[in-house]
């Protein structure tokens, strides 16, 4: 995967028109309780979609979904969490969609050595190809990112 500065990293999840494979209503969905074991349950779907669409190597992208479910369950705490894994139009990437409740938006923060947590978005926005977050007409979000294959 190409390097990317931070700030670049942090500016891709802004204004981004959303993917087309987002609003694919044919892919099969992960529903989670809000839990912590909702993490380690999104790992193994993961897992399992992505050896359906062809990826190869899951390892970044089960670290992505990881965080995104878990400040989902954290930050939100009730309702449902939904996770999709997508092909995107693109052969070289797919899409991990995480929907939650919430209507707090994702904040990547400045890195702060002192600080214990808060750093599992700076990461994930180093390690996808893009992302961003886009209301539902309901309550909640959806936050997406797309991963390399």
């Amino acid at each position: 995967m190409k390097a990317r500065s931070r700030s670049a990293a942090v500016q891709a999840g802004r204004g981004l028109p959303m993917p087309a494979a987002l609003i694919a209503p044919e892919s099969p969905a992960l529903v989670l309780e809000p839990s912590e074991r909702a993490p380690g349950r999104a790992r193994r779907y993961l897992a399992e979609r992505a050896r359906e669409i062809g990826v190869a190597d899951d390892y970044t992208a089960r670290v992505v979904v990881t965080e995104l479910v878990t400040n989902a369950y954290k930050h939100v705490g009730f309702g449902h969490i939904v996770v999709r894994v997508l092909p995107d139009g693109r052969d070289d990437l797919f899409v991990i969609e995480v929907w939650d409740e919430g209507e707090g938006r994702p904040v990547v923060r400045d890195e702060d050595q002192g600080a214990t947590n808060g750093r599992g978005l700076l990461l994930v926005v180093q390690l996808v190809h893009d992302w961003g977050v886009r209301s539902l007409n309901e309550e909640g979000k959806v936050v997406w990112v797309r991963c390399a294959r």
